[in-house]
Order: C-alpha cells, then sequence, then structure tokens
C-alpha cells in the first residue's frame, strides 16, 4: 500500500522536477529545496526523509533504476549524477559542496562555497552511513563500506572503506576474482 501512495506522490511532484520519470516513487519527504534542477530517471525508488536540495545553478541527476534509502542527504551546487543501477543504503550524504574557511572570524555559512564534481558511477552500492564529500568520482560497479568517508577518483570495480576511504579490493577481469589491494 505504501509503494501506491509514494507512486501516487510521485505524480504530484512530477510537474515540479526538471524530469520525474515514470514509474518511479516518492517517501514523504522532509525537505525538498530547487528540485526544478532535479532529473530524476524511470524506475527510481526514493524511501521516505530524503533531504534534497540545489542551490547556486547546481542540479542532481538521478538516472535509471536507482534505489535511495532512507533519511539519505544529497546537495548540489554544481553537477552531482548518480549512475542507474546504483543502490544508496540509509543515513548517507552526498554532496559537490565544500564551504570555505580560511576567513578567520568569519561564520563559515557566510563563506563562499566550493564546489568540486561528484559523480557515482552505474552499479554502485554505497553502505550505511556513508558520506561522498565534494569531490568524488566513483566508477562503474564500485562498493563503498558503512560509515566511510569517500573523497577522491577511485576506478570501475574496487571495493572503498574506511575514514578517509581507500581502496582494499579491486576486481580483476583476468581471474574473474575481486582480490585484495595490500593497502
Amino acid at each position: 500500500m505504501d509503494k501506491l501512495i509514494w507512486g501516487f506522490r510521485a505524480l504530484c511532484y512530477t510537474p515540479f522536477f526538471g524530469k520525474f520519470g515514470l514509474p518511479s516513487y516518492l517517501g514523504k519527504p522532509i525537505f525538498l529545496k530547487g528540485i526544478r534542477y532535479v532529473f530524476i530517471g524511470k524506475k527510481v525508488r526514493i524511501f521516505p526523509h530524503l533531504r534534497m536540495e540545489t542551490l547556486a545553478g547546481g542540479s542532481i541527476h538521478i538516472n535509471d533504476d536507482v534505489v535511495i534509502s532512507q533519511n539519505v542527504h544529497i546537495t548540489s551546487a554544481g553537477t552531482l549524477e548518480i549512475g542507474k543501477s546504483s543502490l544508496i543504503l540509509a543515513n548517507v550524504f552526498i554532496t559537490n559542496i565544500d564551504h570555505d574557511y580560511t576567513e578567520i572570524g568569519a561564520h563559515v555559512v557566510k563563506q563562499k562555497i566550493l564546489v568540486k564534481e561528484t559523480k557515482i558511477g552505474d552499479n554502485c552500492f554505497i553502505g550505511m552511513g556513508a558520506a561522498i564529500m565534494a569531490g568524488t568520482i566513483l566508477g562503474k560497479q564500485c562498493i563503498v563500506g558503512a560509515n566511510s568517508v569517500v573523497r577522491g577518483v577511485f576506478p570501475d570495480y574496487c571495493v572503498i572503506v574506511g575514514s578517509p576511504a581507500k581502496i582494499v579490493k579491486k576486481y580483476n577481469p583476468q581471474t574473474k576474482v575481486w582480490e585484495k589491494t595490500g593497502e
């Protein structure tokens, strides 16, 4: 029954998004801002308590068949993309924004924002509680461990864990095995 209600809610919200592909559904959000610049593909499942916002001309592109679990916060002041068939578990934060802090005596929120490209590749798995920070580029089918803090560029087919996150496994196409990196 919930998914039927969420589907109806998505239909009602559709005109306010830049694009909202159907059939997708939207759990009851807590906060949406600037959704005219949010582009959602087909068969996207968004669970309750999403906070999604665009600022300063930013945009968010969520490709087809993405699942976004509850209590996720996504914010963008540039272009932020989530690749198709990705799974984002609960309590995840994804951004392409850093706040400058270099002006002594000035409140951080009153200093300029710094925008760095952030992109999640196709078929990625983002573990519960992870933070995908500004400037992160994840290749295809990356796995991010729970509670990891991720910043940087990561190749296709790797497992990334920790704070700060690092690669601990890569998929070897010759042996068809996920191998430890020894880092």
